[in-house]
C-alpha cells in the first residue's frame, strides 16, 4: 500500500533501547515552525486512516473527492473529536506507516456503531513484516500539551489494556472488523484466535505509543541548526527516560514516538481548518 511522500523527519531513532524511541520533527521554514505544511501532509493520510481496505482499493479519479469528504465527515462525527483525540490517532497512524512501513489492519472510525459513539480499545491496529512472521502493532496515542500528563494517562491505559480479559475481548472485536479482502486477513485472525496462547501473541506484538507535547526546545529555536538538532535529541532522550521511569508494562515490547510541538493549539487550528474545508456544509 503506497504512502504519501515523507514529511516529518526522524531526528532520533534508537531501536536498541527498551522501550525504543523515535523523535519526529517537522522543522522550520524562513524562521517559522512548519505547522501549516505539516497539517496539509497529515490530511493526505486521512482517507487511509478512516476508510476500509475495500474502499481504499476502489479509489479512482471519479470518487476520490467524495471519499475524502466522507473521511472528513466521519472524523468530525465522533465524540472524541470534541477533544481532538482523533488527531492523536491520525498522527499515530501516519507515524507507524511512514517509519515502519506497516499495513493498517482495520479502520476503527469506520466501525463506530452510531454517530458520536467512540470506539474503545487500542488507537491503532497495524501489522509489520511478512505474513508468515508478522508483528501486530496495537497502539496508544496521547495528543497533549503536557508531557507528564500524557505519560501518566498512557501508562494507566497500557496496564489496563494488556490484561488478559481485556486483550481477549479486544482481539475478538478486531477479528470481527477485519475486511475479508485485506491480504493478511486469515493470518491475523489465526494469530488473534482464542486458541493461540497470549505468550505466543506477545512474542509478535509491539505497542507503539505516540505522545505530543508543547516543547521548550522548539520554543527556543527558529531553524534546524546544528544546535537545534543537538537540543532536540537531548530533549527526546530525556523524555524517553522519564517514560521508562514511569513503569510501563515490562512484559511488552513498546516503541515510543515523541513529537514535540511548538504549540498544540497551533496544530489544532491548522488541522481543524482543513477538516472543515473537506467536510463541507
Amino acid at each position: 500500500m503506497p504512502c504519501p511522500d515523507p514529511f516529518w523527519k526522524a531526528r532520533v531513532h534508537d531501536m536498541a533501547l527498551k522501550p525504543s524511541v523515535t523523535g519526529l520533527c517537522v522543522g522550520y521554514e524562513l524562521g517559522n515552525w512548519r505547522v501549516a505544511d505539516f497539517a496539509d501532509h497529515i490530511m493526505e493520510w486521512l482517507p487511509e486512516f478512516v476508510l476500509t481496505y475495500s474502499e481504499i482499493a476502489g479509489v479512482n479519479s471519479a470518487n476520490m473527492v467524495r471519499l475524502m469528504r466522507i473521511a472528513a465527515k466521519k472524523t468530525y462525527e465522533t465524540k472524541k473529536f470534541s477533544k481532538r483525540g482523533e488527531f492523536g490517532e491520525l498522527l499515530l497512524h501516519a507515524a507507524v506507516r511512514q517509519i515502519f512501513d506497516s499495513l493498517p489492519a482495520i479502520s476503527k472510525i469506520y466501525y463506530k456503531s452510531a454517530t458520536n459513539d467512540t470506539v474503545k480499545g487500542f488507537d491503532a491496529v497495524h501489522v509489520v513484516g511478512p505474513p508468515t512472521d508478522m508483528e501486530l502493532w496495537i497502539g496508544e496515542a496521547k495528543f497533549y500539551r503536557s508531557f507528564s500528563r500524557a505519560v501518566k494517562a498512557v501508562i494507566k491505559e497500557l496496564h489496563a489494556h494488556t490484561k488478559r480479559d481485556y486483550l481477549r475481548t479486544e482481539f475478538l472485536l478486531i477479528t470481527g472488523k477485519i475486511d475479508p479482502k485485506w491480504p493478511h486477513a486469515d493470518e491475523l485472525k489465526k494469530l488473534l484466535s482464542e486458541k493461540t496462547s497470549l505468550d505466543e501473541v506477545f512474542r509478535r506484538v509491539r505497542i507503539p505509543v505516540f505522545i505530543t507535547y508543547d516543547s521548550d526546545c522548539l520554543d527556543r529555536h527558529s531553524s534546524c541548526s546544528r544546535l537545534y538538532c543537538q537540543d532536540f535529541e537531548k530533549e527526546i532522550r530525556e523524555h524517553r527516560d522519564l517514560f521508562e521511569q514511569s513503569s510501563p508494562p515490562s512484559n511488552l515490547s513498546i516503541h515510543l514516538f515523541l513529537m514535540p510541538l511548538k504549540t498544540k493549539k497551533a496544530l489544532i487550528i491548522e488541522l481543524d481548518k482543513r477538516l472543515r474545508q473537506w467536510r463541507g456544509p
